[in-house]
């Protein structure tokens, strides 16, 4: 059953309009006041709000406002005699669901309840899924190494505040997993958590994706749209990399952690935002900051908390854990078991590992794919043989005598795992090479020297 909240200084229209609805099923609660209805719509639950624009103590749409500062969630349907259009469109402006001019109707009111529950059910439907979503693809931080037991412990004492943290380590350490992990830890865990790669999105449309812009602001913006900040309010935003920001937009994004406020592109108000910033980078800011590539202040007010993360290299205990994780994911996504070979586990904790974390899921992912009986040996993991430390190629692996030298069974080895990429992408060149973590060029080389493909 929902519960609807009708706000109007008319007694009679209060009266009826909540007859009908008590006939449709509602719950429904009334109060002449809109204060007193705003104390109690801050204080329990309501699906619905019918609220009337003109009262004498104060107006509908002042109403809204103080109802959205508190967070509520109801959604609130405006009603009134006077104004017309352009009432219609301020109300939706401040964020009414929608409006309803008097008189009316009681089937256009009951229409538009039961519209606005099916919105709102649709919305509750699609955030469930985004949750599922978010839970199967956020990869669990693995903390076997000391190193990142004590990343881990230093995360969980920053998370139930609102201080700033500033992520650092080398490219593919998991610096976004430790970031959503400090957000699932925190009071904001049911707020979105958004992140944003600054390197990955061009200069000049950056301020637009973290700040918003107004309808008209620049050419092609055809409508308002909030920004990243905005979108995150109430829940955390990771900036990535953000030693990428340019020096113009560094400026701006220090006023917006400094004021707590946003200003769209193109707009002269500023919007207020509750939102809890994580910034991350694999660069040296403090050799930026003395290169004046990176703001001095803005640095200090990123980095009030600092978590470093070490590479793979320099946590071994992490990788045979790391990898019953990604072998886990793998298994589920192909339906299928997969298992590693003694030589292949040697091989993981022999390799360096450059690439860190994000270096062997791919590899792993790949060795999935590449793998005919589900069990992986180190010519899956590494199809092009000399990316394999430790002389860890399979010797032996298509005759009673095996090749006669280690040179040979990488060759092999190679040989095998590009015509099974051949074989799964149909003879399609580019999508082997894609499948196997290569370029196009170098699959070509290897082609020509192993003499495959005519």
């Amino acid at each position: 059953m929902s519960r609807v909240l009708i706000v109007d200084d008319d007694p009679g229209l209060r009266q009826s309009l909540g007859l009908l609805l008590q006939g449709e099923g509602y719950e429904v609660v009334s109060e002449g006041s809109p204060t007193r209805a705003l104390e109690r719509a801050s204080s329990e639950a309501f699906d619905l709000i019918l609220c009337d624009v003109r009262m004498p103590e104060m107006d509908g749409l002042e109403f809204l406002r103080r109802y959205r500062e508190v967070r509520g969630r109801a959604l609130v349907i405006m009603m009134s005699a006077y104004g017309g259009e352009d009432q219609a469109i301020a109300a939706m402006k401040a964020g009414a669901y929608d409006y309803i001019p008097k008189p009316f109707r009681s089937d256009e009111v009951v229409l538009t309840l039961k519209k606005a529950e099916e919105r709102e059910q649709l919305r509750s439907q699609v955030a469930s899924l985004q949750a599922e979503l978010t839970r199967r693809t956020d990869r669990e931080v693995v903390a076997e190494s000391p190193a990142m037991r004590k990343v881990m412990e230093l995360a969980s004492r920053v998370a139930p505040h609102s201080t700033t943290v500033l992520i650092t380590g080398e490219s593919g350490t998991g610096k976004e997993v430790v970031a959503r992990a400090i957000h699932r830890m925190s009071p904001r865990k049911d707020r979105r958590f958004v992140a944003v790669n600054c390197g990955a999105i061009p200069e000049n449309l950056l301020e637009s994706e973290l700040f918003g812009h107004a309808r008209g602001a620049f050419t092609g913006a055809a409508s308002d749209k909030p920004g990243l900040f905005e979108e995150a309010d109430g829940g955390t935003l990771l900036l990535d990399e953000i030693g990428e920001l340019p020096l113009e937009l560094q400026v701006k994004l220090l006023r917006v952690l400094q004021e707590g406020e946003v200003r769209r592109v193109g707009e002269a108000k500023t919007r207020r935002v509750d939102v809890r910033v994580l910034a991350a980078t694999a660069r040296d800011l403090e050799a930026d900051v003395r290169q004046g590539r990176f703001r001095e202040d803005l640095y200090y007010r990123i980095n009030v908390v600092r978590i470093h993360l070490p590479p793979l290299r320099q946590r071994p205990e992490d990788v045979e854990a790391l990898t019953r994780l990604f072998l886990e994911h793998a298994s589920q996504r192909s339906g299928r078991a997969l298992t590693l070979t003694p030589a292949a586990m040697a091989a993981l904790k022999a390799h360096p590992w450059p690439g860190n974390v994000r270096e062997l899921e791919n590899a792993l992912e790949r060795a999935a794919v590449l793998s005919a009986d589900g069990r992986i040996t180190p010519a899956e993991l590494w199809p092009e043989g000399a990316e394999s430390s430790g002389g860890t190629g399979r010797a032996g692996a298509s005759s009673a005598a095996g090749p006669a030298t280690l040179r040979e069974a990488l060759e092999q080895a190679t040989r095998e795992a590009i015509q099974r990429a051949l074989d799964a992408c149909g003879g399609n060149r580019a999508q082997a090479a894609r499948l196997l973590g290569i370029s196009q060029r170098a699959l070509f080389y290897k082609l020509k020297q192993l003499k495959l493909g005519g």
